[in-house]
């Protein structure tokens, strides 16, 4: 049986938005996109189902390897890749068009680049046995190759919630009929990591939802093929 801290680190797990776009945990996977937990380099799977493919980079850098909670996803997106890779560094307008992101804010100026950096909440609500809070994330950029992909690493932080750090990598391809969006993250820290099916589960939707909410808005903006 349990003890109350464990029972405490359960909940607090059923109440995390892992993603960084926030956890929707009846999200459906997007017409088009495959996903899967991804098992670590270091071959220790987390539970459920694990097909491997190929690896998610930018630059040569990918996720954690020796993260145990780990998810990647992809989708195809019928839309100028000009269009979609404007809505993901667009950082300051994430909330107008992912709903589960309330606030996001530049902490650097100019051109979205390596180096830049920016902080963006996403709110916790009506979860018993933790506090009312939001989850302040702060990102930074490693990697980035313009209009190829993206790689932000940073801890995510509220009151009785804490990811010690995720990675998180995109990458944008054009494909025939659209443009093939790819993610991977992983999270390390010990509270994600005391229940790793459950951590697993909660980031996959975090994943999936940034994925059709991305696909709904570049889609509506330019529905068409890349440019």
């Amino acid at each position: 049986m349990p003890g109350t801290r464990d029972t405490r680190t359960r909940t607090a797990l059923l109440a995390l938005p892992l993603a960084v776009a926030g956890v929707l945990a009846t999200a459906a996977t997007p017409a088009g996109a495959a996903s899967r937990p991804t098992a670590p380099q270091s071959g220790a799977a987390p539970s459920g189902e694990s097909r491997p493919g190929a690896a998610v980079t930018c630059r040569g850098a990918g996720v954690d390897p020796k993260a145990v909670v780990r998810y990647q996803a992809e989708t195809v997106i019928r839309a100028p890749l000009s269009t979609i890779w404007k809505l993901q560094t667009d950082v300051e307008r994430w909330p107008s068009w992912q709903r589960p992101v309330e606030t996001a804010d530049r902490l650097d100026h100019g051109r979205f680049r390596e180096g830049s950096a920016f902080h963006w909440t996403t709110p916790v609500r009506g979860v018993p046995s933790i506090p009312d809070t939001t989850l302040g994330i702060t990102s930074t950029v490693e990697q980035l190759k313009r209009h190829s992909c993206i790689r932000w690493t940073g801890p995510a932080v509220g009151e009785g919630l804490r990811i010690d750090n995720g990675v998180h990598v995109w990458t944008f391809t054009k494909v025939r009929g659209g443009v093939l969006v790819r993610t991977a993250e992983t999270h390390t820290g010990a509270q994600v990591e005391a229940d790793v099916p459950t951590a697993t589960a909660l980031l996959g939707a975090g994943l999936e939802a940034w994925l059709s909410d991305l696909k709904v808005a570049a889609e509506a903006r330019g529905g068409c093929g890349p440019r």
